[in-house]
């Protein structure tokens, strides 16, 4: 099983998504086609296409965010970015409507610098914002730099990237992921980065933020989610480190009772 698991991940890593005839196939370099503004509308505000970046002009009114026309499944998307200093900004993916909020998992992007936040790690540059934060001593360059980065969603796994070092690697549905959200601002959220299609969100906080050398490649995705992905115990056979040991197998403790090797599903947001 562990065998023919390894083999569909490279499968999947390998084999280009049907349909994609380019590797960047969310970004043209030249327009913010594919794009609009959270009600549906074109971009006409704000966000631009600058010598082949997109960027976000310092305004006091915010110019809001934009998202994907197009729900997405399992990708890499590869980027460099710059914040202003103080700023604040990010990349949310798996995006979907979560009573009545547009939410999904974010790459977070800021000044880790920032002289009036003392921010905590979970919040800090390269996190999965609030719920998981990158590894000590990540190899970033301060505000006003640039850094390269690199998001990589395969069904269950999440990596972040940061200056070609991975900085943090997540199994969504662990008892580690279920006990993260509990701790954090989507714990009344329920199925919160479960969904295995979503959109693409760059964010608005009102700072200055450019993207520039975006790479993106999308993969195929199964429309449900199998049953492999469990909140374990400590005492079960592998403690459900990987997905495909988990398959078909009972993981509900005491304390998570609700939680068996199945992902709650939520229903996905349509245009």
């Amino acid at each position: 099983m562990r065998a023919l698991c390894v083999g569909m991940i490279a499968y999947l890593m390998t084999t280009p998504a049907l349909g994609q005839d380019s590797p960047s196939s969310i970004f043209d370099g030249q327009t913010l086609n594919g794009w609009t503004t959270m009600d549906g509308q074109p971009v006409t505000n704000g966000w631009e296409v600058v010598d082949g970046m997109i960027h976000l002009p310092p305004s006091e009114d915010r110019s809001g965010n934009i998202i994907t026309d197009r729900d997405i499944g399992n990708f890499v998307l590869s980027f460099d970015f710059k914040i202003a200093p103080l700023g604040n900004s990010g990349i949310k993916y798996r995006v979907q409507d979560i009573n009545g909020n547009m939410l999904g998992c974010e790459y977070q992007v800021f000044d880790d610098d920032h002289p009036d936040h003392q921010i905590e790690p979970k919040n800090s540059t390269g996190s999965l914002y609030d719920v998981y934060p990158p590894i000590d001593n990540k190899p970033l360059n301060p505000a006003g730099e640039w850094n390269s980065a690199k998001i990589v969603v395969q069904d269950y796994w999440i990596e972040h990237w940061l200056n070609g070092q991975q900085i943090l690697r997540v199994l969504v549905g662990s008892r580690e992921w279920y006990d993260r959200i509990a701790d954090s601002k989507f714990n009344d959220d329920p199925g919160f980065g479960q969904n295995r299609f979503g959109r693409i969100m760059l964010t608005d906080h009102g700072s200055e933020v450019w993207y520039r050398n975006i790479q993106f490649e999308e993969f195929p995705t199964s429309p449900e989610p199998a049953p492999i992905v469990a909140s374990c115990d400590s005492s079960s056979t592998s403690g459900c480190q990987n997905p495909c040991d988990c398959q078909m197998r009972s993981c509900s403790t005491s304390s998570h009772q609700r939680f068996v090797c199945r992902p709650r599903r939520v229903t996905r947001w349509r245009r």
